[in-house]
């Protein structure tokens, strides 16, 4: 079972990568964001920002589907997100290797070639 301080974590381990201030938590890699926390939207009431909930980039939606189908319990949709490369990822249905290989693999979709190389070279 992780939380929000355990996406921190492993977000911020990923070169090049940056938090935006918010409510919850915002992970991007060079101006795309690859993790953050669920801004949940219920009709007529406030924006309440979850972060139980992440909001996981994936690629496409062959990926999203495949998430969805294979493992209901753990990943979900949203309307406002039909359409879009991302799934809800229920935290506390993860352990930290689970969250660390899907954070990784977010961050590596939305990283740029010039920036994969050895992390100690780049940043030279």
């Amino acid at each position: 079972m992780v939380d929000a301080d355990d996406v921190r974590r492993v977000a911020l381990a990923l070169p090049h990568t940056v938090e935006i201030a918010s409510d919850g938590f915002d992970f991007r890699v060079a101006d795309k964001g690859f993790v953050w926390s669920y801004p949940e939207r219920i009709p007529g009431r406030p924006r309440v920002i979850r972060r139980d909930i992440a909001v996981l980039f994936v690629g496409d939606e062959a990926e999203k589907q495949a998430l969805l189908l294979g493992e209901p319990d753990i990943f979900f949709t949203a309307p406002g997100y039909d359409g879009l490369p991302l799934v809800l990822l229920r935290l506390p249905m993860v352990d930290l290797d689970r969250l660390t290989e899907l954070v990784t693999d977010a961050w590596q979709m939305r990283v740029p070639d010039a920036l994969r190389g050895d992390p100690a070279a780049a940043g030279k």
